[in-house]
């Protein structure tokens, strides 16, 4: 019980409520009694007016209800819930390789990761700091840490396909960027965390397993999103004779698997842009996030509230008085 209140000895109080109770059960059977000794119906009529009946009883326990609520909430009950951090910063980086072009998941993997990055990124925390990186052949810091969530989205949206896949790159440029904005807080130490999606493995620059103790010294842990699926395939006219050839491009999950476990991330698949979109939601409700112990008094003291004013209103209509 002390785990639930600040002030668990107020709870009590309770048994003042109970005892009011049981006095008002006492009263109505004396009632009762005062009642039988009136023989005539008539003469009842006269001495005394039609009572309200089970309605005053109504009136009372709700007033009892009420006064319970209050004394909850002067208990002060706690509760865990989600605080957003503050200052915190969240990498998003992800793959524009020529196979997010493929069409296993529609309308094709980059336009899917985009709508589902986009609206991952608007359903964040204010408080919370995002980047953007992009990577291909390279990695690039397409938008710095920001509040501003339209830069970041429209920057979604102007992703472009190119050549390669350099995850190893995109790492350390992740480490670099959250370094950075480490160094602008007062603590100097990150709080921060990536979200890295692709659908591939490194082919050029940084190699991913020389990238991960990078990440790792740093504390800086990579959460990785394999999207896409075995039967993926890209056609891609490199004569350009207008005649593509056709490549497969089945998603590589034993990379980024590895990436994640290596510095403390989450590692998560999706194979198509339903399963996308609730990886993104399961990432959004816990990245950025505390749980901490809150005073919910306020929710308790709020409900005892309408419901004394409930039962005014019922004590109004039905018995003209406040009771």
């Amino acid at each position: 019980m002390s785990d639930n209140f600040l002030s668990p000895g107020r709870l009590w109080l309770l048994l003042v409520l109970v005892a009011i109770t049981g006095v008002y059960v006492a009263l109505q059977f004396r009632r009762g009694r005062f009642a039988i000794r009136i023989s005539s119906a008539a003469l009842l009529d006269k001495v005394a007016p039609r009572r309200p009946g089970w309605r005053r009883h109504v009136v009372a326990g709700v007033y009892l209800l009420g006064l319970a609520g209050l004394v909850v909430a002067y208990a002060q009950p706690i509760a865990t819930e989600k605080v957003p951090r503050e200052r915190s910063t969240i990498v998003l980086a992800i793959d524009t390789s020529l196979s997010m072009m493929a069409t296993d998941v529609a309308p094709s993997r980059l336009e899917a990761a985009q709508a589902a990055a986009t609206e991952f990124v608007e359903d964040l925390p204010e408080e919370l700091n995002v980047a953007l990186i992009g990577f291909a052949g390279t990695a690039q810091l397409l938008v710095p840490p920001t509040q501003d969530r339209t830069a970041v989205t429209q920057a979604i949206q102007n992703l472009e396909l190119e050549e390669a896949t350099a995850i190893g790159d995109a790492v350390k440029l992740s480490v670099d960027v959250i370094q950075d904005q480490a160094q602008r807080t007062e603590e100097g130490t990150p709080d921060a965390t990536v979200v890295l999606i692709s659908d591939g493995e490194t082919t050029v620059g940084l190699p991913t397993a020389e990238a991960i103790p990078l990440a790792q010294e740093a504390a800086v842990a990579v959460n990785t999103i394999a999207y896409g699926t075995p039967d993926g395939v890209i056609t891609i006219d490199e004569d350009g004779d207008g005649v593509g050839q056709t490549a497969p491009v089945p998603v590589n999950t034993t990379e980024l698997a590895g990436l994640a476990e290596e510095t403390g991330g989450v590692a998560r698949t999706a194979g198509s842009a339903g399963d996308l979109e609730q990886v993104y939601e399961d990432f959004g409700s816990s990245i950025g996030y505390d749980e901490e112990p809150t005073d919910i008094s306020y929710k308790f003291a709020g409900a005892a509230l309408a419901v004394l004013t409930v039962g005014a209103v019922l004590s109004l209509w039905w018995l003209q008085r406040l009771p």
